[in-house]
């Protein structure tokens, strides 16, 4: 048995996955943030794991991370919304859970997946984006991945497409992410809060409780700001 494991600004999603790359079941985490000890991410990390595992003996772990990866493959070296800034992801929760454990870029993974498995089986040149709480991607050419220099190509959400714009959590500003991922989403519905009978009502009027999950339903719902945004 092998389990995979989505790791995102919002929540984990951990998978055990068969020989054939198919999901069998899976469990879900809330991600604590960016701003908690990464212990607190680590912990919901093996609380999903343990629990698809369910006893049984585990092979090997594979970790798509949501942030800047190492070309070893073995250091977060930085997550805009993630609390890893360098440290060795891949020693500590080896050594902590006592399996195997190989980590990628979440977008490096999806893309080698894509290839695997899905919408990419017959191109050899692939150009992949994903959208979440920001924007990450991935390229394959010619029928491998293009890691870059230092392992982190097709970081796209970082690109700047607004001189001197919002300012990004990765520290520069105008980056596409922020305005075009789930928390921009979030961010134009809550700045228009006050327009929406029912985001006012699931938010509680409380504008911190507004949730990209919230804003997608109050659109099937046909609100306008939820629409709009």
């Amino acid at each position: 048995m092998f389990v995979g494991v989505d790791i995102g600004g919002t929540k984990v999603l951990a998978g055990e996955v068969d020989a054939h790359g198919t999901v069998v079941r899976t469990a879900r985490r809330h991600t604590p943030g960016r701003r908690v000890p990464a212990a607190l991410v680590e912990a919901a990390l093996g609380e999903a794991v343990h629990e698809v595992a369910a006893g049984r003996r585990i092979e090997a772990v594979g970790l798509a991370a949501a942030g800047f990866v190492d070309v070893t493959r073995t250091r977060v070296l930085f997550a805009p919304h993630l609390p890893w800034h360098g440290e060795d992801v891949v020693a500590r929760l080896t050594a902590a859970w006592h399996v195997p454990v190989i980590m990628d870029n979440d977008a490096n993974c999806t893309a080698l997946a894509e290839t695997a498995y899905g919408a990419a089986r017959e191109s050899s040149s692939t150009v992949l984006v994903t959208l979440g709480t920001g924007i990450g991607g991935a390229l394959v050419l010619g029928g491998e991945l293009w890691r870059g220099a230092g392992g982190m190509a097709g970081e796209f959400g970082h690109q700047q497409v607004v001189p001197g714009g919002l300012p990004c959590q990765c520290g520069r500003t105008g980056c596409w992410e922020q305005y075009c991922s789930g928390n921009a989403l979030v961010r134009h519905a809550r700045a228009r809060l006050g327009a929406s009978a029912v985001l006012n009502a699931v938010t509680g009027d409380d504008p911190g409780a507004l949730t990209g999950a919230m804003v997608t339903e109050a659109a099937s719902q046909g609100d306008p700001v939820a629409l709009a945004a």
